[in-house]
């Protein structure tokens, strides 16, 4: 399986640009969406008017994780958008199931989403049974990256 690229959304990438967001500073969680969700929308910014989140069951918990060591850096003219590696869902006595993950700045009023991925590009839900860990990886190269 293979995940598409980060896509930003319409309005965070005018708040980034103005500075009303700020990636290196602001709380960012990661949230598993279902493939009902209408996160694929770049219009959609207020996270809350996001659609089916997955729910808390199995080992995951709604409202999603922490980024954590949070970075923008640039580097000979390339600005590069990173974390650590989200901490897995381990699934226990069910299957974690989800198509897509979110980037919500929760520092931002309101919730602001950043950005989505498609978890399988063919596309097709992606899913964790019972005693497997939901992981996602970031790319070696960061989350996301302007020359």
């Amino acid at each position: 399986m293979t995940a598409d690229a980060w896509v930003f959304h319409d309005e965070a990438k005018q708040k980034l640009w103005d500075g009303t967001l700020d990636l290196d500073t602001d709380t960012l969680v990661i949230k598993l969406y279902l493939s009902t969700s209408n996160c694929a929308t770049t219009s959609v910014s207020d996270a809350s008017t996001l659609t089916n989140e997955v729910a808390t069951a199995y080992g995951y918990t709604q409202g999603g994780k922490t980024l954590a060591s949070v970075t923008v850096a640039d580097s000979s003219g390339t600005t590069t958008f990173d974390a650590a590696d989200p901490t897995a869902w381990t699934a226990s006595g069910g299957s974690i199931t989800a198509r897509f993950a979110v980037i919500v700045d929760e520092t931002a009023t309101p919730d602001e989403v950043i950005a989505h991925a498609l978890l399988d590009n063919t596309p097709a839900d992606v899913t964790a049974t019972t005693g497997n860990t939901f992981t996602i990886t970031f790319n070696a190269s960061g989350i996301a990256s302007y020359t």
